[in-house]
């Protein structure tokens, strides 16, 4: 769904969709990726992406990858910008495929989908925020980073619904315990209020004598 509107979140679980709130000095990306992992040993269905940060030798960035979380594939997203250069062009293709990374998950119907953040280029309407909109309106679980100067871009996305949690590991485990928790109480109510086909009685449509 391309150009999702922010009315459409109006009807989601506000439960099932988090973002981290994080600051420049926090390592986000390092926190999704060690999340994602633990749940996918779990044996966790998840999907969507996480981000991974090149260094070169000297410890200087030079790249950034995205995991595609169904395939453990690597994904390029950033064309560097030469020698010397402390930032990188972001790459059409590797979004494209990050797109469609995203997009699997939701047609996959997974636990959970993690996008890797919602940033500038998904505040300015470009980016991941029609995949991160698909997602939501999917009504499943969604995970996302958001930075502080992004805050207010977030909440008029999402028409401020959903939790925003602390970039902490204990709290972005807490929330996916609590949700896990709720859906899986939710699922045992409506399998619990199902008819049993075991137990229905067929009449026949002939008169007795």
């Amino acid at each position: 769904m391309r150009g999702a509107m922010t009315a459409d979140f109006q009807d989601i679980n506000p439960n099932h969709l988090a973002a981290i709130l994080y600051r420049p000095e926090d390592d986000v990306d390092g926190l999704l990726a060690d999340f994602a992992g633990a749940l996918l040993r779990d044996g966790e269905r998840i999907g969507g992406i996480v981000q991974r940060n090149l260094k070169d030798e000297t410890g200087r960035s030079n790249g950034m990858h995205v995991i595609d979380l169904m395939t453990g594939g690597e994904i390029s997203i950033c064309q560097p910008l030469g020698s010397g250069a402390t930032a990188c062009k972001l790459d059409p293709a590797g979004l494209a495929e990050a797109s469609l990374a995203v997009s699997r998950a939701i047609a996959g119907d997974v636990a959970l989908i993690i996008v890797n953040k919602f940033s500038k280029q998904e505040a300015a309407g470009h980016g991941l925020r029609d995949e991160l909109a698909e997602a939501i309106i999917a009504g499943g679980p969604v995970l996302t980073a958001v930075p502080e100067k992004c805050l207010d871009a977030w909440k008029d996305f999402t028409g401020d619904r959903g939790t925003t949690l602390l970039c902490a590991p204990r709290v972005v485990e807490e929330w996916w315990r609590e949700v896990s928790l709720r859906r899986a109480g939710a699922q045992a109510a409506m399998q619990a209020a199902a008819p049993d086909p075991s137990s229905t009685t067929f009449r026949s449509s002939h008169p007795t004598t």
